[in-house]
């Protein structure tokens, strides 16, 4: 009797062992992994980027960046090595005056008389000259305004600085010291050669003035008033 209980038993436990098996089968087929199985690559990381997909967020950056940058201001600057004009390949004149608080003001006209274009930039030397050695009478003109931007002036174009010429007839003789002059002599800008244009007239050879018997501004282009 006992042996027969046994084995009775045994058969009853191995029943009961495959249908938990036979459980467990049907639970995968219908949920898809248990808890504890372990995630595939796919499922925990992305294939790594190829080097299209690398460079691409870079260049895109980089053209809007472009895209939205602020444009650069061009100032406006002379030439680094501009072939300024000389005394040689310019003519000079004075145009006609006009009057305002005891001075009068008069074009200086330089003229391009090369082959070439030059560049004109800043204020001339102008001073006062008399005899026939050319020696100079009181002080240079005075830099009246602002310097203006570089120019440049092609063969037969003009440029212009306006010169005052205080009346000397205004000063104390004593503190003008009265002397006959001949003309201007004028020194372009950026030249040690000078030029003389004839304006026959009376300055001041005392330096120690109260104001000043000649002013300049800086060129500009065209012939100013005439």
């Amino acid at each position: 009797m006992k042996r027969i209980n046994t084995a009775h038993a045994l058969l009853a436990t191995t029943g009961i062992v495959l249908a938990l098996a036979g459980c467990s089968s049907g639970s995968d087929e219908a949920g898809g992994p248990s808890p504890d199985a372990p995630a595939t690559s796919e499922t925990t990381s992305a294939a790594p980027p190829t080097s299209e997909q690398t460079d691409a967020p870079a260049d895109a950056s980089s053209a809007a960046d472009s895209a939205h940058a602020a444009p650069k201001p061009q100032a406006q600057q002379p030439p680094q090595d501009p072939d300024y004009c000389t005394s040689a390949n310019l003519s000079l004149s004075l145009g006609q005056g006009e009057g305002a608080a005891g001075t009068v003001y008069r074009p200086l006209v330089f003229t391009n008389v090369g082959d070439v274009p030059c560049v004109l930039h800043g204020f001339p030397g102008v001073s006062y000259v008399a005899g026939d050695d050319g020696h100079q009478v009181g002080k240079p003109a005075e830099h009246t305004g602002e310097k203006s931007p570089a120019i440049t002036l092609n063969p037969g174009e003009v440029a212009h600085a306006d010169v005052g010429f205080a009346q000397v007839r205004n000063y104390d003789p004593q503190t003008c010291s009265p002397t006959e002059v001949r003309g201007l002599r004028v020194y372009p800008p950026h030249e040690t050669a000078s030029m003389f244009v004839e304006v026959p007239g009376t300055g001041c050879a005392r330096t120690e003035l109260s104001g000043n018997q000649l002013t300049v501004t800086s060129i500009e282009k065209g012939a100013g008033y005439r």
